[in-house]
């Protein structure tokens, strides 16, 4: 029996489409993840840097884009990971997942 695919990798990305798709996930994985949280709350300033229930290190807009960036300093925008060079929709996927995971 295969495998689902996962619907928050950024390898499946390949253009406008599934850019859009990707985004429609990590918009639901964020939802279900703060209904989660609403269930069942953690303080991550109290129990050190933990993800909250659906996996997020950053919690709020600007540790999430803050994130992101860093992600693309420290990568060189995905290539030091094997990312193709240049603009793409899978880098910028990239970029967006990393904002949910870059501590």
């Amino acid at each position: 029996m295969a495998e689902a695919a996962d619907p928050l990798d950024d390898a499946s990305v390949h253009d406008r489409e599934s850019f859009l798709a990707f985004v429609r996930n990590l918009v639901a994985d964020r939802e279900t993840a703060v209904e989660a949280e609403r269930q069942n709350p953690t303080d991550p300033r109290v129990l050190g840097l933990v993800p909250d229930a659906g996996g997020w290190y950053n919690f709020t807009i600007e540790s999430y884009l803050e994130a992101a960036l860093r992600w693309a300093e420290d990568s060189d925008m995905g290539e030091s990971q094997g990312l193709p060079p240049g603009p793409s929709w899978r880098v910028f996927a990239a970029f967006l997942l990393c904002g949910k995971i870059y501590e």
